[in-house]
């Protein structure tokens, strides 16, 4: 049996991982009623670029990856339907994702003309603040933030999820999955605070938003919106983390880490203390990985 000084330097050599892993934001999973329509509406109102399809018809979906570059570089976005169901209940607790574009007012031009999206925030500067912002909303009901910004090697720059304790999520995301704050803003007179995550300034990658409302501490999440997957280097060491930090935080791992059947592809996955569902997979195996 460990001592207690053993199993504390057993916990913190298991949190060492997180903080010299190369993780990387890979893409988001979420469900659509009409996967043609929304790859149409998503090519023609954000320029965006299909990356690939596939059709698995024993289990009955078809899925489609979308995105700005490649997979091996590059955030995605993807797009599932499963067969014979059109709509979904996005919820409460998913906010939106958001795109970085040199030109949000003609951008949004671009979106008003189209016959899919519609705009829902005029664009113009925030409240208090300079940066030039339009809200965008698909056919399925999910919200698109349109933020003007320089050149960005990453246009799919957020995800922003609603938390019930800020603080909670952050020390999650730092300490599990090796993410730093970049920043953090409290807004008083709306009250809400948030607070960006990610691997990287967020001018030149995708970032996680964790949005607190005041007072709220539980969200309804629907069954729209599933997971964010991220890239590891070792999926066994990750998940190792991922369980300790469940045990002090909250959340827990929903598949151990390992092989997909018939796949070499090894992922885990988990739920964060809000019930936020991610998923690691090893970064050289992404582009297989059925999640």
């Amino acid at each position: 049996m460990a001592t207690g000084s053993d199993a504390g330097k057993s916990a913190e050599a298991v949190l060492e991982w997180p903080k010299q892993d190369k993780k990387r934001m890979l893409h988001a999973v979420y469900r659509v009623g009409d996967l043609d329509r929304t790859i149409k509406c998503y090519t023609e109102c954000f320029g965006m670029k299909l990356l690939r399809k596939r059709d698995v018809p024993e289990e009955k979906y078809t899925n489609a990856f979308l995105g700005y570059g490649p997979e091996d570089t590059n955030f995605a976005l993807e797009l599932t339907y499963n067969y014979g169901v059109d709509k979904y209940d996005i919820g409460a607790g998913f906010g939106h994702f958001a795109i970085a574009n040199e030109d949000v007012y003609k951008l949004s031009e671009t979106i008003k003309s189209s016959d899919c999206c519609k705009i829902t925030r005029e664009p113009g500067p925030v409240k208090g603040g300079s940066t030039v912002i339009a809200f965008a909303q698909d056919p399925d009901g999910y919200m698109f933030e349109l933020i003007q910004r320089g050149p960005t090697p990453e246009p799919l720059c957020q995800v922003m999820l609603r938390v019930g304790d800020l603080d909670r999520a952050i020390m999650f995301y730092e300490k599990a999955l090796g993410m730093k704050l970049l920043r953090k803003k409290d807004v008083p007179q709306y009250k809400y605070t948030i607070a960006m995550m990610g691997y990287a300034e967020e001018d030149k990658t995708t970032v996680l938003e964790l949005t607190y409302n005041y007072g709220v501490t539980e969200y309804n999440k629907g069954n729209a919106y599933a997971q964010v997957a991220i890239g590891t280097d070792d999926v066994y060491k990750s998940a190792e983390a991922v369980e300790l930090v469940t045990k002090e935080l909250g959340g827990k791992i929903l598949r151990q880490p390992g092989p997909l059947p018939g796949l070499n592809t090894k992922i885990t996955s988990f739920l964060d203390p809000d019930g936020w569902k991610g998923s690691l997979t090893v970064n050289d195996e992404c582009k297989t990985c059925l999640l």
